[in-house]
């Protein structure tokens, strides 16, 4: 596939980097930032242009006149949506993604538009799908302060299915067991372990499996099951009540206005003006005026009884000094926004309960559109060492796929299936599941290199 990307910021970096290794795929990045291009071609076998994306003469430069797709994510929401209207208009690009953050824009769905289903007069910009990084980060840290002790948690099929990560605790009541016993502990609840990593390692998730602690342990299961199975793998948490959020910046008050009318929610923001402008638009929320990693500000705020500190500035310094001294104060679980992988790793494995990475967030919703085969979602995990996908199953029985049972089809090593969907109904993927037409099969891979043999079985 032949991919243009407009913006070499932190998201398209890391969208170069997903797409780039992979074979199948041509990728040309463009920036105005000349500097940033020569650090990425050092890197990765690309081409780059360098000017403004926006501009007929620079997307001609970089072969959209032969692009399959256009992938706008630069820093201006105006330059994505202007160069996915010239890639359409000029050079009929097929399909068009583009970043776009202002609510200004996403709040007003007749903006946009689908190029295979255009609407009569043709008004509006021809986006086939827009992504809001601040948006979907927003959804993962709610879900992550839902489910108190999870390091991940995805969801699947509309939400009816959820992937969890979490990290075994000693004195849950299958640490030490083997895997097999989990029906024993859950004989209502049908669950299914896809990957268990230990010091790193994957370990195969086979019924003679025994859980340790501190390993860290994937599971599939309904999402009204959810709680149930994570209270099998660690000591029940007490249920969240006070939240601390650190930031007011976009990802910061779109977290407080979902989220404060559930919980007790201080939001503390060190810019005054901004602060009064949230203070205007939130209605429950306490918002002080601030800077979070101020030791005094965070004990006369009685941080030691926050059950959960959500750092999501746009400093990333400033999210782990801020999250690491509220720890250190008292506080139950902490959180923090980190934009460079090598620092999130780093600091999940120390005094950081959970390093987000918007960039691993982001890429499934750009993934999902890159794979062959009928693929509706993709999720990245383990900073992008594997995936999760949801995939349709086609054609006839007898063939790759469907008819089949679950131990009957050839899946790569590290593969799993942990679920499938059948309109309403979820069903776990067992050995001797067999597998309809027409279902949505998620699939969990613990070593994304093998993704393209996984989209060859769903290509029929």
């Amino acid at each position: 596939m032949k991919i243009i990307i407009l913006g070499a910021g932190q998201v398209g970096r890391t969208a170069a980097y997903h797409l780039a290794r992979e074979e199948a795929n041509d990728v040309t990045v463009v920036d105005v930032n000349d500097h940033l291009l020569r650090d990425l071609q050092d890197r990765l076998d690309i081409r780059t242009v360098a000017g403004n994306g926006a501009h007929p003469n620079i997307l001609e430069l970089a072969g959209a006149a032969s692009a399959d797709m256009i992938v706008a994510l630069t820093n201006s929401d105006e330059v994505n949506m202007v160069a996915c209207q010239v890639a359409w208009t000029l050079f009929r690009t097929r399909t068009k993604i583009a970043r776009i953050r202002s609510l200004a824009y996403t709040g007003h769905e007749a903006l946009f538009f689908d190029t295979d289903t255009p609407p009569p007069d043709g008004a509006g910009f021809p986006v086939d799908v827009y992504i809001s990084p601040e948006e979907l980060v927003t959804q993962y840290v709610e879900r992550l302060i839902r489910y108190s002790g999870a390091l991940q948690v995805l969801d699947f099929a509309d939400g009816r299915v959820r992937l969890v990560g979490l990290k075994a605790v000693r004195g849950g009541p299958l640490v030490g067991q083997q895997l097999r016993n989990l029906r024993e502990h859950l004989p209502n609840v049908d669950a299914r372990v896809v990957a268990i990593y230990r010091a790193g390692a994957s370990i195969a998730p086979e019924g003679d499996a025994v859980i340790e602690h501190e390993d860290e342990v994937f599971f599939l299961a309904a999402t009204e099951d959810m709680r149930k199975v994570m209270v099998e793998l660690r000591r029940v948490d007490d249920a969240v009540k006070r939240v601390v959020i650190a930031g007011g910046g976009n990802i910061g008050l779109r977290l407080a206005q979902r989220i404060e009318d559930r919980y007790q929610v201080k939001i503390i923001e060190r810019d005054a003006a901004r602060a009064r402008r949230i203070a205007e638009i939130l209605r429950n929320a306490v918002v002080l005026h601030g800077d979070a990693a101020d030791e005094e500000l965070l004990i006369e705020e009685n941080i030691d009884s926050a059950d959960v500190f959500c750092a999501v500035t746009n400093a990333e310094e400033a999210n782990i000094l801020s999250a690491m001294l509220a720890k250190r104060l008292g506080a139950h679980r902490v959180m923090a926004l980190i934009n460079r992988p090598a620092y999130a790793e780093m600091m999940q494995s120390g005094s950081i309960d959970v390093a987000i990475s918007p960039q691993s967030v982001t890429i499934g919703s750009l993934l999902a559109h890159v794979r062959r085969g009928d693929v509706v979602r993709v999720h990245s995990l383990r900073r992008g060492a594997a995936e999760a996908i949801e995939a349709i199953a086609h054609g006839s029985r007898g063939g790759k796929v469907v008819g089949r049972r679950v131990e009957e089809i050839k899946l790569p090593k590290g593969a799993t299936i942990g679920a499938i969907v059948r309109g309403q109904d979820v069903i776990m993927g067992h050995h001797d599941t067999l597998v309809e037409a027409d279902d949505h099969v998620i699939v969990f891979l613990s070593d994304r290199r093998h993704v393209e043999a996984v989209e060859r079985l769903f290509q029929e």
